[in-house]
């Protein structure tokens, strides 16, 4: 009686799902399906579409007359053509580099230590410090830049604490200069050596490139790392707290110090969640945008434009929704780029089992084999 119940059981379970099972599973995920689709998919293919097109933005983009179909030529407009919007897309272009090479970096590294110090037993009121570092992450970004651009103004708060030591504090926003460049005048390399000065890359010339970030774009880095460090900080102390401290214990036992500890212990059993903190500052740092937007009317604005901006700008201000959605694509590549550029520096002692390290593994068993 028991083999003939547990027979079609068994029977369905090797065959897999019926027609019922499979077409119930399809209605269920079909809401989800069909939301993804209208409002990510479709709208990527269109914007796809746009960055091959001279559409104007008015009237629909899709069988149109009046659109034609340009290939290539708006990414040309950006990367290869000289002119002011090679330019524009270029100082964006570097302008984000600088600010994604400190923000990353020192916002990783705060929060890190942020996490280690709240995951301390010893330490009392845990709850009030991870709140506190955490709250700037949940307040409103446009607010805190608010709040920045009145804390550096030229008579602001900041300027007249470095008063109280004698410093002269720059008008922040007002202040253009790049900061790589202070640093060479003091040396007195002032001026831009023979050469360097002529455009270069993407129409940027040389010693653009070396000028480093600006004086107004120094604020914009220490506002990102101040308010992204705290939900990175909650990642690391998840982290932490799947480690366990009786792994910490067992390296004092054998004789590690603390930083020994943290480094080949600690760090190495952190790299799945380094890997997502990095991960996730590349994106956001490359898409940086409201910080921007707020600070356009300022004397250094041309400093602080990012690629995510320009699109909006060339969409927007200038009428060139081509030209911006091919920004955007570019801005994508580059965020794919550095993203699988990450991946492989930190495969090679990723516990996860992929990249270098998987390779290696299917290169020993096939050894053994």
């Amino acid at each position: 009686m028991s083999s003939t119940t547990t027979a079609p059981a068994t029977r369905r379970r090797r065959g897999g799902l019926n027609k019922g099972e499979t077409g119930a599973g399809w209605l269920f995920v079909s809401p989800a399906i069909v939301i993804v689709g209208v409002f990510l998919v479709a709208p990527i293919l269109l914007a796809l579409w746009v960055s091959f097109t001279n559409w104007n933005g008015r009237f629909s983009p899709i069988n149109n007359p009046r659109v034609d179909f340009v290939g290539m030529e708006n990414y040309a407009k950006i990367t290869t053509e000289d002119g002011l919007i090679q330019q524009l897309f270029g100082r964006s272009i570097r302008n984000n580099v600088y600010y994604v090479l400190l923000v990353v970096p020192l916002q990783t590294a705060l929060a890190l230590f942020l996490a280690i110090q709240v995951n301390r037993r010893m330490l009392k009121a845990k709850s009030f410090f991870r709140t506190a570092f955490y709250f700037p992450s949940v307040t409103s970004s446009i607010a805190i830049t608010g709040v920045f651009m009145f804390l550096f103004q030229a008579s602001g708060v900041v300027n007249a604490v470095l008063g109280w030591f004698s410093i002269h504090g720059p008008n922040w926003f007002a202040d253009p200069s790049g900061v790589l460049h202070k640093i060479l005048g003091w040396f007195g390399l002032s001026s831009a050596p023979a050469g360097w000065e002529k455009p270069g890359f993407l129409g940027v010339s040389t010693w653009d490139w070396l000028g480093g970030p600006s004086v107004a774009q120094c604020v914009l880095i220490i506002m990102a790392v101040f308010t992204t460090s705290g939900t990175f900080m909650l990642l690391f102390l998840a982290g932490l707290q799947n480690i366990g401290s009786e792994v910490g214990e067992a390296a004092v036992m054998d004789g590690a110090t603390g930083w020994k500890t943290f480094w080949h212990v600690t760090l190495p059993m952190l790299k799945p969640t380094l890997f997502t903190v990095l991960t996730l500052g590349l994106i956001g740092t490359w898409q940086v945008f409201d910080q921007v937007y707020l600070t356009r009317g300022t004397p250094a604005a041309a400093t602080l434009t990012s690629p995510a901006y320009l699109a909006y700008d060339q969409a927007f201000s200038s009428n060139r929704p081509g030209v911006a959605a091919a920004i955007a694509f570019v801005l994508f590549l580059i965020i794919i780029v550095m993203t699988l550029l990450q991946r492989f520096v930190l495969a090679d002692r990723d516990p996860s089992g992929y990249g270098r390290d998987r390779k290696a593994k299917k290169k020993a068993k096939g050894a053994t084999s």
